[in-house]
């Protein structure tokens, strides 16, 4: 099985780094493409290291992880480099993570990753050993278009990552490749198996690495002491249902937990910082129909500033188990806006919109940003207006 990765020059005169996490996906990466002929160099980020972190199941770059790597780089013969990058992925992620949690958000500590420490920091080291390209494990697929590559889904859609990278740039993506964008998760673990890879049958890595037990309070609670006060639990009508021990322990759309009990059910619609309070309500205060993005990276052939005034039709994606839905995307005086023709129940402020061309497989990525604020029904926000400072309101909804 080769891989072409649409690159100028012999595979034997191409120098190609592949960003080794230690598991499966990456290690075929690495094998496939030294199989193939290229000038292969792996490189390992240690991103972190909590004691039992690098040894509990689903853990990655850290511990066992790096052995893993070192192994499968020895197997293939190829140079293998462990870079430690402890201190960039705490003020890269972990620190603005709980700055986010802290302040009543829900934060994708995986694409901050990727924006910064593996495709920027990583890149630039690639760059650096004369690589022609970066080669990742991730499962979305790249391709040429125009002067340039154009990012989409992969064949795999229960393995599509391309929600985790709506924020690659055009100068990233053209330096990027992902082999895997055409595989299955079966045929990378038979191919693994082919290439003698003892990690052919290694579990896959979760998606937050850098919490130990799995509890994200756990970690908040030691970064940011005072996101753990304890509050009031209140009602959108108002009423003072009971107390909680810290707004880190809840998320906007979560029902079960909650530690109160009306008749109907109840959900968490809103979290207050300042005022130490978790608000709640029925389901239908849930709903969100317009979105408020920040941070925008823009994939599509035309500029944002040249769509037409009235907005153009896609999909978007506010999670990254939810396929892709219809949606309209207008840019007001600067700001993106994203209405969903659907209406989309729990959408959290910090979550990740990512933007594509079509729902279906293969669908181009045209790129995303991170959820400002919402608009949620205009009764759920006239009652959360009476319960919250107003011009924080408006921050938020």
């Amino acid at each position: 099985m080769r891989h072409d990765l649409d690159l100028p020059g012999r595979p034997e005169q191409t120098r190609v780094v592949v960003a080794m996490s230690g598991g499966v996906d990456s290690s075929v990466v690495a094998g496939l493409l030294k199989r193939s002929g290229y000038d292969v160099v792996g490189i390992t980020l240690q991103l972190y290291d909590h004691g039992a972190a690098t040894h509990r199941k689903g853990a990655c770059c850290a511990g066992q992880d790096i052995h893993d790597a070192r192994r499968v780089a020895e197997t293939l013969g190829i140079p293998h480099y462990v870079l430690d990058y402890e201190e960039r992925f705490r003020q890269a992620v972990i620190d603005p993570f709980a700055e986010s949690y802290a302040a009543g958000e829900t934060p994708v500590p995986c694409i901050a990753c990727n924006q910064t420490v593996k495709f920027a920091d990583l890149l630039e080291t690639a760059g650096q050993l004369g690589a022609d390209a970066l080669a990742t494990g991730h499962y979305v697929h790249s391709e040429r278009h125009g002067d340039g590559r154009a990012l989409f889904r992969p064949v795999d859609d229960d393995r599509d990552q391309s929600y985790f990278l709506f924020a690659t740039t055009q100068a990233q993506l053209d330096y990027l490749r992902f082999p895997l964008g055409t595989m299955t998760k079966a045929e990378t673990r038979d191919a693994a198996r082919d290439l003698g890879l003892a990690v052919a049958d290694k579990s896959d890595s979760q998606d937050i690495c850098f919490v130990p037990s799995g509890r994200y309070a756990d970690v908040i609670r030691k970064l940011k002491p005072g996101a753990a006060e304890v509050g009031e639990i209140v009602h959108l009508d108002g009423r003072v249902l009971g107390s909680h021990d810290g707004i880190i322990h809840y998320t906007i759309g979560q029902r079960r937990g909650i530690g109160v009990a009306l008749r109907e059910p109840l959900y968490v619609v809103h979290l207050d910082p300042d005022g130490r309070r978790v608000i709640v309500g029925p389901r239908d205060a849930l709903e969100t129909r317009r979105l408020h993005l920040r941070s925008v990276n823009w994939l599509g052939d035309t500029p944002l500033a040249d769509l037409p005034a009235d907005g153009v039709d896609l999909y978007a994606r506010v999670r990254s188990t939810r396929p892709p839905m219809p949606a309209r995307l207008v840019v007001e005086s600067g700001q993106v806006l994203v209405d969903l023709a659907s209406g989309e129940a729990g959408v959290a402020p910090g979550q990740a919109c990512a933007l594509y061309d079509t729902d279906g497989n293969g669908a181009r990525v045209l790129g995303g940003g991170w959820i400002e604020r919402s608009e949620h029904a205009a009764e759920a926000e006239t009652a959360l207006r009476k319960l919250v400072n107003p011009d924080k309101v408006a921050a938020i909804l």
